[in-house]
């Protein structure tokens, strides 16, 4: 199965989840906003407790402070009510909070995406929240479902993008942006509604729905359809291959008539087709055979980097780890990295660290350097070097799990909106030839 990318909708001060609980943080904070009454913590505290130890938690928290910031400038009347109401980013940030409260192993939020558009131009996706270690994302958008329904007819401003529009943007983005080999599914959840037409345009795209399914009709005060577009909307999601066209035709959103309400959770249980492809980086070959790794871990060396690997390695041995993530898995190393790894095992392994290295090397599928589209994107610095290009380009084109010690180019190459399926284990030397002169503990 595929992973999966939620965009939560909201607009309203007053909004609901998708469990149809009125949204409680925005609800307080508007009657607090209102009767010049102290602005409620709730929203950061949920915030700071739900995601402990998450990317971008920091900053989550440091955008909720300058919202409530701005809207206790409301209260003490330096700005005016409707003003604040109307330019506050608060229920877009409450979904992010609702959105993760809904999702299950948050990894990350406001997590910036990298991908190339149909006329080949770099672009940049903000997700909101990456949950389900990585499977999920989520991005909150805050337009009421008239509004989203209006832009989609063409009658919003000039230049003002469609739902639909995004929609296409994320599936291109979570296409070119995989994780663990599997490309993100993307799922849209409507916390203020969405109209059925817009609904069922959406699904044409490849996302899902969530969310109050709300009916329209038409301007001249005519029903349009209800039923049809319930029913329709109920065989776009059980899989209906119908491309029929939805009417454009000018309507208005009923907000009295709910068609289908879809709810959290996503799935009873996310399952995800598990990555059988290994891309082994320079520094797991050498991790691999290691004299650290096969028990000569009770020493103290003259350097300390070679101490503290040890020391690590008497803390938790690394081997048991790296051979259980590679079990019946394709093991795949590209020229350049292998041919590093000659270089350094003839030049610094002992023995047995290269009577291990040719053993581990037979398992190995050798195969051409060919780094990805977007790998080539990347800029050079000094944590993205050519070799490391070379080697998690490769991996990610053979759609493979990257294994590495190589942290800082995994970050760096993050930084730049591009992030690698990699399995980042603690690194080790070779140190076979260095224990001769080393102490004995």
């Amino acid at each position: 199965m595929v992973s999966d990318v939620v965009i939560i909708i909201t607009d309203d001060v007053t909004t609901s989840d998708t469990s149809g609980r009125k949204n409680k943080y925005v609800t307080g904070l508007s009657a607090s906003v209102m009767s010049r009454q102290p602005v409620p913590q709730d929203l950061i505290s949920a915030a700071q407790g739900l995601l402990q130890r998450v990317e971008g938690r920091a900053k989550l928290c440091r955008q909720l402070q300058a919202e409530l910031r701005y809207l206790r400038r409301a209260e003490a009347g330096k700005v005016p009510i409707e003003r604040c109401l109307q330019s506050t980013n608060l229920t877009h940030l409450t979904a992010v909070v609702q959105a993760a409260e809904s999702m299950q192993d948050v990894v990350g939020v406001l997590r910036m995406f990298s991908y190339v558009d149909g006329g080949g131009a770099k672009q940049c996706l903000a997700v909101d929240v990456v949950a389900n270690g990585g499977h999920t994302w989520v991005k909150a958008i805050g337009r009421k479902a008239e509004a989203l329904h209006s832009i989609w007819q063409g009658q919003g401003q000039y230049g003002c993008k469609s739902i639909i529009s995004q929609a296409e943007d994320f599936v291109e983005a979570s296409r070119q942006q995989p994780f663990k080999c599997s490309k993100p599914h993307v799922i849209f959840a409507f916390y203020n509604g969405v109209s059925g037409p817009v609904a069922n345009a959406l699904i044409r795209t490849g996302v899902s729905v969530r969310g109050d399914i709300l009916a329209v009709n038409a301007d001249k005060g005519g029903a349009k359809g209800e039923g049809g577009e319930s029913q329709e909307l109920i065989d776009s999601i059980e899989g209906s291959d119908s491309e029929e066209e939805v009417s454009v035709s000018v309507t208005r959103v009923d907000r009295g008539t709910v068609v289908e309400h879809l709810s959290f959770p996503l799935f009873p249980e996310l399952k995800v087709e598990e990555c059988r492809r290994v891309n082994l980086d320079i520094s797991t070959l050498i991790a691999y055979v290691s004299s650290l790794s096969h028990g000569r871990c009770h020493l103290s060396f003259r350097e300390a980097a070679l101490t503290e690997q040890a020391a690590q390695e008497r803390r938790e041995a690394l081997l048991p780890g790296l051979e259980a993530f590679m079990k019946d898995k394709q093991l795949f190393a590209c020229q350049s990295a292998v041919r590093d790894f000659r270089v350094i095992q003839e030049t610094l392994g002992g023995p047995a660290e290269n009577r291990r290295a040719e053993e581990l090397l037979s398992r190995v599928q050798v195969v051409p350097d060919q780094p990805s589209e977007r790998t080539q994107r990347l800029t050079h610095s000094s944590k993205v070097n050519c070799r490391s290009l070379m080697i998690f380009g490769t991996g990610d084109t053979l759609r493979a799990i990257t294994m590495t010690a190589n942290s800082g180019f995994v970050r760096a190459a993050a930084g730049q909106g591009v992030r690698y399926s990699v399995f980042i284990h603690q690194p080790r030397a070779l140190t076979e030839g260095k224990e001769w002169r080393a102490t004995l503990l």
